[in-house]
Parts: C-alpha cells; sequence; structure tokens
C-alpha cells in the first residue's frame, strides 16, 4: 500500500521522517520525492543487505537521507546521533520485503529449500532452526497457538518431535513437507471462498518468525515510544500483516487517544493522563482489490495512522 501509506503521512518539504523498515526501499524514495528539496529521510533496517540495498536505491538523495543498520526500537538513539529532538512523522511496514522472502537464503518461504534461519539480523539471536529442534513438543505447540493462531498446533508439533528424533531438521522445505503431513486436508475442494486457502505450513512459519525476531515485542516498543519521538501535527503510520500486531497498534492508539481513564463516577481526573492522539484510521484500512489482485501478498495488510496532538 505505497500510495496510501505516503498520503497518511502527509509528506511535506522540508520536513523529517522515518521509514523504520528500509526493505527495498520503496516508502523511503517515495517519501524523498515528497520532501526534497531540504527534508531528511531516516531509514532503518536490521538487515545489512537492505542497508546496501537502499543506498543504491537512494543515491541520487544523498544529502538527504541518512541510514543505520539495527532494531527500529533504536530509534532514540538514532535520532540523538543526528541531533534530533522530535521528527515529523513515523512509518513502519512490518511484513517481509520481497528480497527477505525470495532472495535472502533464510527460509522464510516454505516454498524453497534453504536453512532454517529467519532472522532479520543473522549477526545476533537464535535461528528458526534451533527452535524447531530444542524446544519441547509443548513448547512448539504453545509457540504456533500464541503467535500463529494455528488450530492444528498439537498434531504439528507432535509430527515435528517425531521427525526431528530420526534426524535433525535444517531446511525449510523439509518443515513445510512435516506440517503439511500433520494437517489434515479438507475434505473435498473448498466452494465460494470457505476452508483453509493458505498453505499449511504459511501460520507456522509466521510464528516461528515472530519469535526468532522478537516481533511483537518491537511493535510495543515503538508504539510506546512514538508520541515521545514525534512532534505536534507529526503522524505515526503502521502496516501490519497479522491480527497480532494490529491488535497492538490498534489497542495503543486508542488508549492515547481516550487520555482519562478515570472511572465515569468520579467527580474529578486523578489520572492526570492527556489525550495524545486523533486516530485517522478508526477501522483501518485495507488494500484494494486491485492491488491485491496484483500482489497477493498484500491481502492481509492492515493500515493504521495516528496524529499526534
Amino acid at each position: 500500500m505505497p500510495e496510501e501509506s505516503i498520503a497518511w503521512l502527509n509528506c511535506r518539504p522540508g520536513k523529517v521522517y522515518v521509514d523504520c523498515t528500509l526493505g527495498g526501499a520503496g516508502h523511503s524514495r517515495a517519501i524523498l520525492e515528497r520532501i526534497l528539496p531540504d527534508g531528511l529521510l531516516i531509514g532503518i533496517d536490521r538487515d545489512e543487505a537492505a542497508i546496501r540495498n537502499a543506498e543504491a536505491i537512494l543515491r541520487p538523495y544523498g544529502r538527504n537521507f541518512r541510514l543505520f543498520r539495527g532494531n527500529f526500537t533504536r530509534l532514540p538513539e538514532f535520532l540523538k546521533t543526528l541531533g534530533i529532538d522530535g521528527v515529523d512523522g513515523i512509518l513502519a511496514d512490518l511484513g517481509l520485503s520481497l528480497y527477505q522472502i525470495e532472495g535472502s537464503g533464510r527460509g522464510f518461504s516454505f516454498m524453497r529449500d534453504e536453512p532454517l534461519d529467519m532472522r532479520m539480523d543473522t549477526t545476533t539471536g537464535v535461528t528458526a532452526g534451533e527452535l524447531v529442534n530444542t524446544l519441547s513438543e509443548a513448547e512448539l505447540s504453545r509457540l504456533f497457538w500464541e503467535y500463529g493462531e494455528e488450530r492444528f498446533a498439537r498434531r504439528i508439533a507432535g509430527e515435528i518431535v517425531r521427525a526431528r528424533a530420526a534426524s535433525p531438521i535444517a531446511s525449510s522445505l523439509l518443515l513445510a513437507g512435516i506440517v503439511r503431513r500433520a494437517v489434515p486436508r479438507p475434505p473435498r475442494k473448498p466452494k465460494h471462498g470457505s476452508g483453509r486457502r493458505i498453505h499449511p505450513a504459511t501460520r507456522v512459519f509466521m510464528a516461528l518468525r515472530i519469535a526468532v525476531n522478537g516481533e511483537l515485542e518491537n511493535v510495543e516498543q515503538i508504539m510506546e515510544m512514538a508520541p515521545e519521538l514525534l512532534n505536534p501535527g507529526g503522524r505515526l503510520c503502521v502496516l501490519t500483516f497479522h491480527s497480532l500486531e494490529d491488535r497492538i497498534v490498534k489497542h495503543r492508539i486508542k488508549a492515547l487517544e481516550k487520555g482519562c481513564v478515570c472511572p465515569p463516577d468520579f467527580p474529578i481526573c486523578v489520572c492526570n493522563r492527556q489525550r495524545v492522539w486523533r486516530n485517522l484510521t478508526r477501522k483501518g484500512v485495507r488494500p484494494t482489490a486491485a492491488e491485491v489482485a496484483a500482489n497477493p501478498m498484500a491481502r492481509s495488510t492492515m493500515l493504521r495512522a495516528a496524529e499526534k496532538l
């Protein structure tokens, strides 16, 4: 949803914007086009390959952008390095980039035979393969249920434990095959869009990626720090791709928009909480049918935006 994202950010010449997840740098380039000649784009990504790619793509805007490799939860640190107290917009696209799926070789896709890594930053943290081969059956089941909302979590966990007893599960294609064996097939071909329409391994791979990269904790942190980092009138725009992320973003915006949380029968406010946001997208914004047709990866996208008062 590039056009929608840029529109909700309200990019203006001379202002400062942050792209928390550079990915393929498409959003960053679109922002830069709108903030010239004196604006600044701050780009962040944990993936070294994404940084190198962005440097090449954004080179024509040399004095108008700064790139940082690291988790976007370090944004206050990066701003301090630049001597910046506040920004006019923050964009966080929380989905995988096409490069990570098709070119990283880290096992993000269940359609490819790659090592089970799934780390955004390959210099730190545990891999998906380590989780799959070391967690207990109960721990795997809980991970798939809590992070993937997978209804067959127990069956899948049991099949994984049986398979790894013979030999370690080392590749994405091998894991996908194990999951497929564990998930019951629909009794007949789905009609009119009913039944399971996604690959059986989709939710398992999502759950592992979330766990490996601490994605939910990262969303919590950016939603916590954004109000302090935005200038008055500045906007936050977040693109989520599953209900767990969206729930965090939606509830945080709602809480900060409300302000006072005192019981209604209190004569005066004692919590002293002030309204912080103006919610710009109460029901969220979904991609158009045309975009989903052109890019099926966009089908689960939810865009939410808020403006600091």
